[in-house]
């Protein structure tokens, strides 16, 4: 985990714009501003996924690379606020997660609460916007937004198994090729909705892509897998020629209005 004085809520990777393609990591990283320490935490709570989605800051980095696409990462830990969630989500601020008791997460202030969402969730959200208007600009067509996760093996005593899941809310498409595609490879068992269900309103894809009628998925590859630098390069290899397939389908970049199963949009 990094600390610093001058933090930076979020980091852009350069990419063509005119491709129409947006990928998002919203917990790339782990670190802290230096005046939140540790949250009151071990630094050992911070090697693990409550923390980070481990592995996936390489695999966007190295995916963007291939795919000459631009992307924008949090750069702060999910543990101080989590970008993935709406402003009135119960679970944007954890103070419990997966058995461990965030210290400096309860209580929570109202006003340390409207101070994180103004110097870490609302900027990256900001980013994110700025990005896809600059991308739909250059481009001259809606983009097409990839976000990028990973998830544990193993979340309260039950082991996954799946190598990759796809979410997704009512718009599938990208999800359905997508899908599809992975699945071609019989060694991957791939999740439609799985490990979790794509439906969650406030969440980055809801808020940046749904609304918006832009075409979107969120990828889920099990932390294991990319690990370490090995793994996370295969995983961007093996994704690249998947994602540009996509972005060359015919109705990637029309916008078009789904809606949700979380309610009226």
């Amino acid at each position: 985990m990094t600390r610093s004085t001058v933090f930076a809520p979020f980091d852009i990777v350069e990419g063509d714009r005119k491709k129409g393609i947006v990928l998002l990591a919203d917990h790339a990283r782990r670190d802290l501003p230096e005046e939140y320490g540790s949250l009151g935490l071990p630094e050992a709570e911070f090697e693990r996924h409550i923390a980070y989605d481990i592995g996936v800051e390489t695999v966007t980095r190295e995916l963007a690379a291939a795919l000459d696409a631009p992307a924008v990462l949090a750069g702060f830990s999910r543990l101080l606020i989590d970008p993935n969630r709406g402003e009135d989500d119960p679970t944007l601020i954890r103070q419990l997660y997966d058995g461990t008791i965030v210290p400096r997460n309860y209580p929570m202030a109202a006003d340390e609460r409207e101070r994180r969402l103004d110097r870490f969730y609302r900027p990256y959200h900001d980013a994110v916007g700025a990005m896809i208007s600059s991308v739909a600009h250059a481009s001259g067509k809606a983009p097409f937004i990839f976000s990028v996760h990973s998830f544990t093996p193993r979340m309260q005593g039950f082991v996954r198994p799946w190598h990759v899941g796809i979410l997704w809310d009512l718009d599938d498409r990208v999800a359905r090729p997508l899908i599809d595609m992975l699945a071609e490879d019989k060694t991957l068992v791939v999740g439609d909705n799985e490990p979790y269900d794509g439906a969650l309103r406030g969440d980055t894809m809801f808020r940046h892509a749904i609304v918006n009628g832009y075409a979107h998925a969120l990828l889920e590859i099990r932390q294991d897998l990319i690990a370490d630098r090995a793994g996370a390069l295969a995983w961007a290899e093996r994704l690249a020629p998947i994602v540009d397939a996509i972005d060359c389908r015919a109705d990637i970049h029309q916008v078009k209005r789904f809606g949700s199963r979380t309610g009226p949009v």
